[in-house]
């Protein structure tokens, strides 16, 4: 195992799944055991006082700044892990295609547990993700 960060290879790791499946738990780990940055959309849904506010209006944006901050990781040197839904293949290839474009190793983990979801999302809701889920194409199982 490389003695520090700058020996480890550098990569970019993408965490999918629904709510509640742990994958915000899953890259906090991964990132915490790796030394890499750990983004997700959510984070950049936070207000002032540090309080998640859930804000729809503001999804494109705030997936813009998570793609901003995930390629700035990346050219600074840093491994990155990002977790968020991607519950269509088209929502995870902005982060593909920074990898390809700075040839940086590129996996994709699906989370699948059950567990409560941290930001109370309506069964409605979660029930129209999975309906939307889509399988990864097989270059990226």
């Amino acid at each position: 195992m490389p003695e520090n960060k700058s020996e480890a290879r550098q990569t970019l790791t993408l965490i999918r799944g629904l709510p509640g499946s742990g994958k915000s738990t899953l890259a906090k780990h991964l990132a915490k055991a790796t030394g890499a940055t750990h983004l997700e959309a959510d984070m950049f849904m936070v207000d002032r006082q540090g309080f998640y506010e859930f804000d729809p209006r503001r999804l494109n944006a705030t997936h813009t700044k998570c793609q901003t901050a995930c390629r700035e990781a990346l050219e600074d040197g840093e491994s990155t892990v990002v977790s968020n839904t991607f519950t269509r293949f088209w929502e995870l290839q902005s982060y593909i295609e920074i990898a390809e474009e700075l040839g940086i190793p590129l996996q994709i983990i699906e989370c699948h547990g059950k567990f409560r979801s941290i930001h109370q999302v309506p069964d409605e809701t979660l029930a129209d993700m999975r309906d939307r889920w889509e399988e990864l194409p097989v270059k990226y199982r």
